[in-house]
């Protein structure tokens, strides 16, 4: 069985990994850092600190209405994407131990798509 690094429990929720193949679990955000256990595999299992964090990135649709999924990029060890049933009760959670600047909206398909368009006409110009 894996060690939990929380001492104290905020909030535990069912969830979806997306590291590789989609993974079915729990999360669980507390004092010392956040974790995901495989309900299946127990050394399947993802444990970040908090110190180890450096921006929550959140998929927002509808106006903040629904959130489908988040993200969380580490200083070192790079981006892991979850899904949960309630994603608001656990960026609430999450919101406690990162302060509320780190935790951002990612871009949606109309802004990467006038970036990518911006980009192609911007590396034409440098070339002539």
């Amino acid at each position: 069985m894996v060690q939990s690094i929380n001492t104290k429990v905020d909030v535990v929720e069912k969830a979806t990994s997306f590291l590789g193949m989609a993974d079915y679990g729990k999360i669980m955000v507390g004092d010392k850092g956040f974790e995901f256990y495989n309900e299946r595999d127990a050394k399947n299992f993802i444990q970040i600190p908090w110190e180890e964090v450096d921006i929550v990135i959140t998929s927002v649709m509808f106006k903040g209405k629904w959130i489908p999924r988040f993200a969380i990029k580490t200083k070192q060890n790079g981006t892991f994407t979850f899904s949960t049933k309630d994603p608001k009760k656990v960026l609430r959670a999450i919101r406690v131990y990162i302060t509320p600047d780190r935790i951002v909206k990612s871009l949606s398909f109309f802004q990467v798509l006038q970036r990518s368009v911006k980009n192609i006409f911007t590396k034409k110009n440098k070339n002539e």
